[in-house]
């Protein structure tokens, strides 16, 4: 593979591919961004960045991830020259079963109030990074967000949307007391904020500063843990302060194909990230795959991803529970099997017969070459409108993907993990770091991988126009959404094979990536960042 870092991009948006060597940052806000790269600037390192970053989005992307939500990280040190897995993905509570969900009238997990929400994971996550890899002070990481909650920050454009369309949508859904709180919080004036609109919430201020203090120690074992309990006990919540007190991150070890000489790297299950490994995995003996406008291209792209999420639905949880390991999914023989099942017409996908055995993402490298590829989220927007009073969290709803479906893999269970949309990706070719890559957005989140990663390696794009290129999604059945960009002819040609082709105006829909590709031999970065978004590139 050829460092794919001048190549000119066929795909112009506002944005040119960004060079430095110093360190860089890239993420989905500018302000936060800049946050990132101020600590670079103060002799911190990329995994201070991605801290601090983080605690930033919190605060001026409260769409999408918060204090409540769940995060996964990749680390590349680069003394070690390897990398860190970290799953901070918290569990359901213990005294959430079937029969209790059941009985309290859902035949189907919810997607708002207290029942879909598990043990947030973020602020551990801070926490852990920073005391197994940091060097700056803790607090100094979460100084900046304190203060853009204290002080205000101006609305993005593509924020003050996102938030308008929550208000609407959750008028009619929040009118139990565990959801009213939301609206006193991210609505004070009856309204979401206009863009620009400067925006505040000492609260927000007051937790940051408390979990700054006690190293995020006050939500699981402190003040904050015994508010979010009380608030849960008096309206109707499964959630418990043991439930907090009970959680800890997991170090993991990374798991990876090699995609025509380039390693592609995941954290393994219960995230979902196995499912972009298994696309690539029968993708990479195609021999032919030159053109993104070829017609065999597109439909071998989209059965291969059909088939992998197939399998992913069927076998994968929290490792526990899985029948089939992954080992087995991600081997050679079964990647073949698969692939051997594409054939000239779109399939109605079924799993295959193994053997048994809301959210932003952000990317950080600085100037020693140490690489953080890491994703946070409250899952679906805002979460599930649950907000414990005077503290400004929000806390997520990621146990809404519990099935409810006894047979089941990914039942719902106390303490217990739920498959996982939010995967940061990283890549590495001959034990080298390349960088780390991502793209957010649900379950959106795989299919947005194998297309950057086959963009870069393939195609031969650099990391901006990996990420400016057209995408496409499949919805399930023989269904594939479609953004304006690909050639009307190729369309054609698709719904020829059987296809159900349809153009999306929902750009959010198609996912939102970062990217930071590190020339092994020079040390010079090449960032992109997300057209689809008001994203920014901060460098040192």
């Amino acid at each position: 593979m050829r460092l794919p870092f001048s190549r000119h991009n066929p795909y112009p948006s506002i944005r040119s591919a960004t060079y430095a060597t110093g360190g860089m940052v890239a993420a989905s806000q500018p302000q936060a961004a800049q946050v990132g790269r101020d600590m670079l600037a103060r002799g911190g390192n990329a995994v201070d960045a991605a801290i601090a970053t983080a605690a930033a989005l919190t605060v001026v992307e409260p769409t999408a991830n918060g204090i409540g939500g769940d995060v996964f990280a990749q680390v590349w040190m680069r003394d070690e020259k390897r990398l860190h897995g970290l799953n901070a993905s918290g569990h359901s509570p213990a005294t959430l079963t079937r029969e209790a969900v059941q009985q309290a009238g859902h035949e189907k997990m919810p997607l708002y109030g207290w029942t879909p929400v598990n043990v947030p994971g973020a602020p551990s996550a801070w926490a852990a990074l920073s005391e197994r890899f940091g060097r700056l002070p803790f607090a100094e990481l979460l100084a900046p967000a304190v203060r853009l909650a204290r002080d205000g920050f101006p609305v993005s454009p593509e924020i003050s949307e996102q938030w308008k369309r929550a208000v609407q949508r959750f008028r009619p859904e929040f009118t139990e007391e565990s959801t009213l709180g939301w609206f006193d919080l991210f609505a004070p004036q009856g309204r979401a904020p206009e863009p620009g609109e400067v925006f505040a919430s000492e609260r927000h201020a007051t937790t940051l500063e408390s979990l700054a203090a006690t190293h995020c120690e006050s939500f699981y074992r402190g003040e904050l843990a015994d508010r979010i309990d009380a608030f849960s006990r008096a309206t109707g919540g499964y959630l418990r302060k043991e439930d907090l007190a009970a959680h800890e991150v997991e170090w993991v070890e990374p798991i990876s194909v090699n995609y025509r000489g380039v390693d592609v790297w995941e954290i393994p299950p219960n995230g979902q990230g196995i499912v972009a490994l298994m696309a690539l995995n029968m993708l990479r003996s195609d021999h032919d795959l030159h053109s993104r406008d070829d017609i065999s291209v597109l439909h071998r792209q989209c059965e291969a991803m059909k088939l992998a999420y197939t399998d992913g639905h069927q076998f994968v949880t929290q490792p526990d529970y899985m029948k089939v390991g992954v080992e087995t999914l991600l081997s050679e023989a079964y990647g073949a099997a698969r692939r051997a099942e594409i054939g000239s017409r779109a399939l109605d996908p079924t799993p295959g017969k193994p053997r048994a055995g809301g959210t932003v993402y952000l990317a950080t490298a600085d100037g020693e070459g140490n690489m953080v590829s890491f994703i946070q989220s409250n899952y679906h927007n805002f979460g599930s409108g649950v907000v414990i009073p005077g503290t400004g969290i929000a806390l997520h709803n990621r146990g809404h993907g519990f099935s409810m479906d006894p047979d089941h893999i990914n039942v719902v269970a106390p303490r217990r993990k739920t498959f996982h949309t939010i995967i940061p990706g990283f890549l590495t070719r001959d034990g080298e770091a390349l960088g780390p890559f991502g793209v957010m957005g649900g379950f959106m989140q795989p299919q947005g991988h194998m297309q950057v990663v086959m963009n870069l390696v393939d195609f031969g794009l650099n990391p901006q126009a990996a990420l400016d290129a057209p995408r496409w999604q499949w919805t399930g059945g023989r269904q594939i959404a479609i953004e304006h960009g690909y050639p009307p002819h190729l369309l054609r040609q698709m719904a020829e094979r059987g296809h159900q082709i349809s153009y999306a105006f929902d750009y959010a829909s198609f996912g939102r990536g970062q990217m930071i590709i590190r020339d092994p031999r020079s040390g010079v970065l090449c960032g992109g960042t997300e057209p689809r978004t008001d994203a920014a590139i901060a460098v040192l």
